[in-house]
């Protein structure tokens, strides 16, 4: 709603602009400009309001880069008001709304861009890694649970995945108090290169709040933001880098099952349709149990090696669990379209948010 608001704001406010064009080329009588306008500065009238409209447009687009228009256009036409103040004084107020958004719209485009330029390296990397197909002959080495998935998801015969692009929508808190965040959020995992960049769009109590979790080799940040500008929460050490190998390793399994005959991984124990998995990288090791029900499915995922940020903002391991249902074609795979991330406390099971899954794209 506000967005809309703003797009409705930003156009009305570029097209008041096109009164002092028509005043100074004399192309009707505007009675609420007193003040004789050349026609060089009529000129700059009708380009700023077409730097408006253009902003509009972007902005309606979803494009980042709408504030590369706003901030001249906003210059521009705080010049002309200036030039004309008796009559134009008002559009100050304007400008400065305006400017507040476009500070958060280049803060967005800030921030964005340090995602998307980790994402061009890792498909700059992936790019020189040769293709090949999964066949049976990959699925022997694997414990039957593992590969009676591998085949439910229908990743035999398909490329194996060098790397993958998730999309998501859905709803993340705090803690049992916090209210649910809604958000959006794109994500890029490279296998070989261990690198897992994930980028969220949410709404905290109607604020925008950003979120970039970068993991690569081992090493790992989250940085969340509040209007892309300030830093609500900031965490990195050694704790998020195991925190996010169990992420990574998550991610494998329910998103990218091909990827589960990677020589990282060591098959420890196998109870029925339950199986212990290890995973090794950049020298952490975590674990973790892999749940299938008699389809073949993937259900449940669950880690004790995963650390979850307490009150006083000290990382302590807690056991991770993320609950998958709805399976559908993804990609060509029939994966899981929803999972919940639970953290399993002493006092009791925490479900801190839930995934729902939009789209997935390998090997781009």
């Amino acid at each position: 709603m506000l967005k809309t608001i703003f797009l409705i704001f930003v156009v009305f406010h570029g097209l008041i602009h096109l009164l002092g064009f028509a005043k100074a080329f004399n192309l009707a009588t505007v009675n609420q400009l007193t003040q004789n306008i050349s026609k060089v500065h009529g000129a700059l009238w009708l380009v700023s309001a077409v730097l408006f409209v253009a902003t509009a447009v972007l902005f309606f687009q979803k494009q980042d880069s709408w504030w590369m228009f706003a901030a001249p256009a906003i210059l521009l036409s705080q010049y002309l008001i200036f030039t004309s103040w008796q009559d134009a004084k008002f559009g100050t107020i304007a400008n400065v709304l305006i400017l507040l958004a476009t500070i958060v719209g280049f803060g967005t485009w800030n921030f964005s861009n340090a995602y998307k330029n980790e994402v061009k390296a890792g498909l700059k990397y992936t790019a020189t890694i040769p293709d090949s197909m999964l066949t049976e002959a990959d699925l022997q080495p694997l414990p039957e649970p593992v590969k009676t998935y591998l085949r439910y998801t229908g990743a035999v015969g398909k490329p194996k995945v060098k790397n993958v692009k998730i999309e998501c929508t859905g709803q993340i808190r705090k803690d049992e108090k916090s209210a649910w965040m809604p958000f959006t959020s794109e994500q890029y995992n490279f296998m070989d290169a261990s690198t897992r960049l994930f980028f969220m769009n949410a709404t905290m109590q109607r604020l925008p709040v950003t979120g970039f979790h970068c993991f690569k080799n081992g090493e790992a940040f989250m940085d969340i933001r509040l209007f892309s500008l300030f830093k609500v929460q900031y965490q990195t050490g050694p704790e998020m880098g195991v925190a996010e190998t169990v992420t990574f390793f998550n991610d494998m399994c329910c998103m990218a099952p091909a990827t589960l005959i990677d020589h990282r991984i060591k098959w420890l124990d196998v109870e029925g349709n339950k199986v212990k998995a290890e995973f090794t990288n950049n020298g952490i090791t975590i674990s973790a149990w892999l749940y299938f029900n008699e389809q073949g499915q993937l259900v449940n995922f669950i880690s004790n090696d995963r650390y979850a940020v307490a009150k006083d903002n000290t990382m302590r391991r807690i056991p991770w669990s993320t609950p998958l249902k709805d399976y559908k074609a993804f990609g060509g795979h029939q994966l899981a379209g929803y999972a919940d991330v639970v953290y399993a406390y002493p006092e009791g099971d925490f479900c801190y948010g839930n995934f729902r899954l939009t789209n997935v794209e390998y090997n781009k």
